[in-house]
């Protein structure tokens, strides 16, 4: 539960500026698609084998994959939007996962309830300053491809996290809103099906290749 909260603070800050972006779905938006969304690491480090010190290099994975053609310019342009979105909000993604693992490990130390629950209070509070104007930027096409990368983030559908945090009918009520306008909170993520491409521009971009 207490998971859900906070990963449903960020859904609903993307879900009051869904009907926003429906109108800027930044079709034509071109700006971004060479900057780098992580930066591949190298660690340098050495042990000891027998008294002799032997050092090591650690790389970030290295993926391979077929070169993608194109029979259109129009799959084109699909394609580099994807990588585009891809970058623009793999990052939010995991900046969820990363803050439902750090409250979660901090409420397990505080005392009691009321500690726990006031400390919530603040992460919410926190949570929606920050995100809520970086919802508000993201387009009809990124929000959609967000509530998937949460799915892969966190393994756990929207709907499902609304439906631990506000109960059957309120999911269901935002369900419905969702899918007024094209979208699915019960959307997963299928890497070796529907998403494989996605999946493809996701590690690639992981690792600093796109």
């Amino acid at each position: 539960m207490r998971k859900a909260i906070v990963i449903f603070l960020l859904m609903l800050g993307w879900m009051t500026a869904f009907a926003q972006a429906i109108e800027t779905d930044g079709e034509s938006e071109a700006a971004g698609i060479d900057d780098p969304a992580f930066v591949p690491t190298v660690k340098v480090s050495k042990v000891l084998d027998h008294g002799d010190s032997i050092q090591y290099m650690e790389m970030s994975n290295v993926y391979v994959y077929p070169k993608i053609t194109f029979d259109s310019q129009k799959k084109m342009n699909a394609y580099l939007r994807l990588v585009r979105n891809v970058k623009k909000v793999l990052p939010i993604a995991k900046e969820v996962n990363g803050i439902i693992i750090e409250t979660y490990e901090y409420l397990e130390t505080l005392p009691n309830k009321k500690a726990r629950d006031e400390h919530l209070k603040l992460v919410e509070k926190s949570i929606v300053k920050e995100y809520k104007p970086r919802m508000k930027k993201l387009t009809y096409s990124q929000g959609k491809l967000l509530i998937k990368l949460v799915y892969r983030e966190c393994d756990s559908s929207s709907y499902d996290i609304v439906k631990a945090v506000l109960g059957p009918v309120r999911a269901g009520f935002w369900q419905a809103f969702a899918w007024c306008f094209g979208a699915s909170l019960t959307k997963g993520y299928d890497p070796e099906g529907t998403d494989r491409l996605t999946e493809r521009v996701v590690l690639m971009v992981e690792a600093g290749q796109l």
